[in-house]
């Protein structure tokens, strides 16, 4: 009795279980961004330096290779000797044109003579001109198929490739040796489809920035772009660089690039945000947790637009210019919740 008596008392003193504390409520600290116009869209793409001047080289004729005396990584004039074929069957070929030649100019000009005269009659005459025309022809083709059996470089380059050996025999048309100009203007990537409209504005700019020269932007401009993509997998477009110092910034095919591509927002009001603050939740839509003046946050929905750039994206509606939004910790904030902005 003495016990519940004791107990009673307890439970009726101020402070006991019947009375709990709240606890404090927190304030989340957030970072948070501003929404501004979107403006000029930069879209970064992966490229790579092609030659301005590259060549796959071959003979006419069929022949056994008599010599290349050029190897791979060499560096060639313009005209330097990069192969030759046996040229013995070439020229027993000229030397028989050339008889036949000589002896139909031969007749060609004892009928000129003799027409002069009336010893023979027009119509011979004028068969034995034919003949000789004919046989002219000939010797002229045979001469320069003699001229075929050597491969001589038809600009100042590098020997990227060589497929044949000494001795070797070979085709007409097949591949002897490649030759590349070791300086180049050219890049080339491939664009999206949709991206492809963006060509056909005028205001569309390019800069390049490659791996080998870190922090130096060469603008570029348009060369041309494929129209189809038979594989499917984007449409190749090629660049002319415009390198202020082709001296220093050296750019050599094969050299790999980042190429940015800047236009402006096709969406006059639209305005761009970083990725980190989109909250794309499993049960669909696409938000925003927008801070307002008493720094409690309120989730609403935005349609968005492109990517572009390393980490923002473009948001066509839902949100103006100027407007405060969270951009971490998207996924753990609540309705109304306070916060507290760091930045």
């Amino acid at each position: 009795m003495r016990i519940i008596s004791l107990l009673l008392i307890i439970l009726l003193l101020p402070g006991g279980c019947s009375r709990r504390t709240p606890a404090p409520q927190t304030v989340r600290p957030v970072k948070v961004a501003t929404a501004s116009g979107a403006g000029l869209i930069e879209k970064d793409f992966a490229g790579m330096a092609t030659p301005d001047d590259a060549v796959t080289l071959a003979f006419k004729l069929a022949g056994q290779v008599l010599d290349v005396p050029v190897s791979k990584g060499e560096r060639v004039e313009r005209g330097a000797l990069l192969a030759e074929l046996d040229p013995r069957d070439v020229e027993l070929q000229v030397a028989a044109a050339r008889s036949a030649f000589e002896e139909a100019r031969s007749v060609q000009q004892r009928m000129q003579r003799l027409l002069a005269h009336e010893a023979v009659s027009r119509q011979e005459a004028e068969a034995a001109a034919t003949r000789y025309a004919q046989a002219k022809s000939t010797y002229d083709n045979t001469l320069d198929l003699l001229n075929d059996t050597r491969l001589r470089a038809p600009f100042a380059g590098v020997v990227e490739r060589v497929y044949v050996d000494n001795f070797e025999r070979v085709q007409a048309g097949q591949s002897i040796l490649r030759l590349v100009n070791p300086v180049t203007t050219t890049v080339q990537f491939t664009l999206p489809e949709s991206a492809l409209e963006v060509l056909r504005d005028s205001s569309t700019r390019f800069s390049v920035l490659f791996d080998n020269y870190r922090g130096v932007l060469i603008p570029a401009r348009l060369k041309d772009y494929a129209q189809t993509s038979s594989d499917a997998s984007g449409f190749p477009v090629s660049l002319r660089l415009e390198n202020p110092d082709p001296g220093r910034y050296r750019i050599s095919p094969g050299m790999s690039c980042t190429i940015t591509m800047q236009r402006a927002d096709p969406v006059p009001d639209a305005v761009s945000l970083p990725v980190s603050a989109i909250c794309a939740p499993a049960g669909g839509g696409t938000y925003v947790w927008v801070v307002g003046t008493d720094d409690r946050v309120t989730r609403r929905a935005v349609t968005l637009g492109e990517l572009f750039g390393r980490d923002r994206v473009v948001i066509d509606s839902g949100l103006s210019a100027g407007e405060r939004v969270v951009t971490a910790g998207v996924y753990r904030l609540r309705e109304g919740e306070q916060v507290r902005i760091l930045n």
